[in-house]
């Protein structure tokens, strides 16, 4: 099996934040209209349920924020601020397809709310669906008034991009340029279109005019970085990502790449704590759980419940995008290195086997591991020792080069393309990092 990891790039999504799709956030503006006093016992007024759901979200209790505008619905039906925090929060716990619900039903009661149809949009793209995140953007930039919108345009620019429509996607980041042209949002998705394209060197000069607008912006230096993977210069790129992560400590491409720098190297620990940062700043990311569960898996040799973490990993991968072939493999290797895994790990290595993807050699890989917990299953023993382990399974092949994702994320679109990074050999299963878990250029 290979295990290929990609390098995730940052583009600039909504013109808010730099490099930043939307503020995700719960917004307290669009409050419900109170038009009583507020009631004495335990019945909430729209006005104070709206305010606690706003109060729990900021103190990070999702499943009171959730309750709350859950029941503020209930009283007002079609509430644009409720359907929204509601997208946001089921966004937050990385529960994409319920974000989607919940801001489609806002977009359905305020097509021009602008907040919805920059997160809704972000959403079809984390789920590849970039047509239908095209075809938003370019509907809202028909309305009246609308035409030269710079975050629908920014972002409109990215969903071409992902959908390799270059040309479509250059037009629209110039669009933007010519009506504000020191953006330098607009300069950093410009930068990725010529990047997806193999132009490394217009890419890098677009990135240094990017640079100049905003040298504070950390997706401009992972970018750089990128751009310098990709030129084999790969202790430049780990200065441009180390660049980016110390403007900003919580910047989840950065923080990813280094990761995916980390274990391409095989240094599974430094991997480990990136990808564990990452993930936890954007739980969007199948990628970002792809390469966190390789991360762990490669310690499982050391520590069988390592193993065990991996394959809970990689079924947080499958629970984002459903049978993602590495982590259905990557689940069943990850969950047999320890006996108290082999109930989980006997449907996903089944499931893998039969996948078209499984090579002849792999499936008699499978074979002999499946026979191997039976025997260990009715014996009562441990699973094998590390050794062992690495014989039964598949071998990670490691590919030269770093590669792009092909995803926006939240704080910054991730993007794809790049040259596929050395993946680590695991011994007991390898798998390829998904691509997102690729390290981030911005």
């Amino acid at each position: 099996m290979k295990q290929t990891l990609r390098f995730a790039a940052v583009a600039a999504l909504a013109g808010a934040a730099a490099c930043t799709p939307t503020e995700q956030q719960v917004k307290p503006d669009e409050k419900p209209v109170t038009t009583t006093p507020v009631q004495s016992t335990k019945e909430r007024s729209p006005q104070e349920l709206f305010d606690q759901g706003v109060a729990a979200f900021d103190k990070g209790q999702l499943g009171e924020a959730r309750a709350a505008f859950t029941k503020l619905l209930e009283k007002k039906p079609g509430l644009v601020s409720a359907e929204f925090n509601l997208g946001v929060i089921s966004e937050r716990e990385g529960k994409l397809t319920e974000a989607q619900t919940h801001y489609e039903a806002a977009h359905k009661a305020d097509p021009m709310h602008e907040p919805t149809l920059l997160n809704l949009g972000k959403v079809y793209r984390l789920q590849d669906k970039f047509e239908q995140a095209i075809s938003l953007y370019e509907s809202a930039l028909k309305e009246p008034g609308q035409e030269f919108n710079v975050p629908l345009l920014n972002n409109l620019t990215v969903a071409y991009r992902l959908a390799k429509k270059f040309d479509q996607a250059e037009g629209a980041a110039r669009k933007v340029l010519s009506r504000t042209k020191d953006n330098p949002d607009a300069y950093k998705n410009l930068a990725l279109v010529y990047f997806d394209q193999g132009n490394y060197r217009l890419a890098e000069f677009i990135s240094a005019n990017a640079k100049k607008l905003d040298e504070k912006d950390p997706g401009v230096w992972n970018n750089l970085g990128m751009i310098f993977l990709r030129n084999d210069d790969r202790r430049g790129a780990l200065g441009y990502f180390q660049k980016a992560v110390s403007l900003k400590p919580d910047f989840a491409p950065g923080l990813f790449n280094l990761g995916a720098m980390a274990l391409s190297y095989r240094d599974y620990d430094n991997a480990e704590k990136s990808f564990a940062k990452a993930t936890e700043l954007d739980p969007t990311s199948y990628e970002g759980f792809l390469a966190y569960a390789w991360a762990l898996d490669g310690q499982k040799g050391r520590d069988p419940k390592k193993g065990l973490a991996a394959g809970q990993a990689f079924e947080k991968v499958l629970a984002l995008k459903a049978d993602q072939s590495d982590a259905v493999c990557g689940a069943g290797w990850a969950y047999a290195a320890d006996k108290t895994g082999f109930d989980k790990a006997v449907p996903y290595l089944q499931k893998c086997k039969a996948l078209a993807s499984t090579t002849a050699a792999d499936q008699q890989l499978i074979d002999a591991k499946l026979k191997s917990i039976e025997t260990l299953q009715k014996s009562g023993a441990q699973a094998p020792a590390a050794g062992a382990a690495a014989k039964d399974k598949p071998k990670a092949t490691g590919t030269g080069g770093a590669s792009l994702l092909d995803k926006v994320t939240d704080d910054a679109a991730k993007s794809e393309g790049a040259a596929p990074a050395p993946a680590p050999e695991t011994p007991a299963a390898p798998e390829k990092a998904p691509e997102g878990a690729k390290p981030a250029p911005k």
